[in-house]
């Protein structure tokens, strides 16, 4: 009875899904590459260099994803996400290239218009692939496991490629992958878009989700539970390589080590929040997991000012 709702049942999710681990694992080479050619070129400036491309990452995803979402239903979907794949490959094939700042901004900002416009596409295939509703779930549970697999097997990939070549060859691997991605989407069988009653221009179907969210309570405070988990992220993101190279001098492997332990947590995490929903509730859950995130931020600032001893023990 299980396996007539697991979703790998299907074909064409199992090859859209080995897609999205390709690619995923491929920008989580891109991003600790990018960690450290910002270091590179800005040295102790690289925290905030990385701070500036990851607004720039969300302001690119905030324009352009909700207009690629309103429109998935009237695109021709599988020629849309091989062409963006291919794009995207060309576009990080251009990173070890890049010996100004500015450069990097510019092709960040193509790179995620780029994934902007291919994961609403993409997200909106899954439920009609897996009509099942048990199914559709568990697809969903390993999307998000796909997630936070990426998280650790990225760096870890980073780090032994980066014990025999430099980081430019991440870049290089991550075109790879996105190509990889574009070929699997090819050899998949995409249904066609289902109807839908949203029937006005592109405005209406640009706000249509974003007024359908905002409109729901409960959604509403699912935001502000997003945002305290982004700062978090954010914080891991951008710091970590100044602390692990300009505070600690250490080196890249150290840089991706870190990294790889903070999708290790993510990972123990993933396993075990089922049987912790279970016994505590969602909701007590994801309070006590954003108190938990705020005193270690506050325990990692406190040891900030206490100095360097204070951040290795931190680390």
């Amino acid at each position: 009875m299980t396996s007539s709702i697991s979703p790998f049942t299907k074909p064409a999710f199992r090859h859209l899904f080995a897609a999205q681990i390709t690619s995923l694992v491929g920008t989580g080479l891109t991003t600790v590459a990018l960690s450290l050619l910002a270091y590179d070129l800005a040295g102790d400036d690289a925290g905030r260099v990385l701070g500036s491309i990851l607004v720039l990452k969300m302001v690119t995803y905030l324009l352009i994803a909700p207009v690629a979402g309103g429109m998935a239903h009237l695109l021709p979907r599988r020629m849309w996400l091989v062409g963006l794949d291919v794009l995207r490959a060309v576009i990080v094939l251009c990173l070890p290239f890049v010996d100004q700042v500015w450069q990097i901004f510019v092709l960040v900002f193509l790179v995620n218009a780029a994934s902007a416009a291919f994961t609403p596409v993409f997200q909106a295939i899954i439920p009609e692939i897996l009509p099942n509703e048990k199914a559709y779930t568990k697809g969903l549970s390993y999307a998000r496991l796909a997630y936070d697999l990426e998280n650790l097997v990225s760096p870890a990939v980073a780090a032994a490629l980066l014990a025999i070549w430099s980081f430019d060859s991440l870049f290089m691997a991550n075109s790879l992958t996105f190509a990889l991605s574009a070929l699997l989407i090819m050899t998949t069988v995409v249904p066609q878009a289902a109807a839908t009653d949203r029937l006005g221009g592109i405005y209406d179907n640009t706000i249509f989700g974003i007024v359908a969210y905002l409109k729901t309570p409960r959604l509403r405070g699912l935001l502000a539970v997003y945002f305290a988990v982004s700062s978090v992220g954010a914080m891991i993101i951008v710091n970590t390589v100044v602390l692990t190279r300009g505070v600690l001098g250490g080196s890249e492997f150290l840089t991706t080590s870190f990294l790889a332990c903070a999708g290790g947590g993510s990972m123990i995490a993933a396993f075990l929040i089922p049987r912790l929903i279970e016994r505590t509730g969602e909701r007590r859950l994801m309070l006590s997991g954003i108190v938990g995130a705020a005193a270690a931020m506050l325990l990692g600032g406190a040891l900030l000012v206490a100095g360097e001893r204070g951040v290795m023990a931190f680390a």
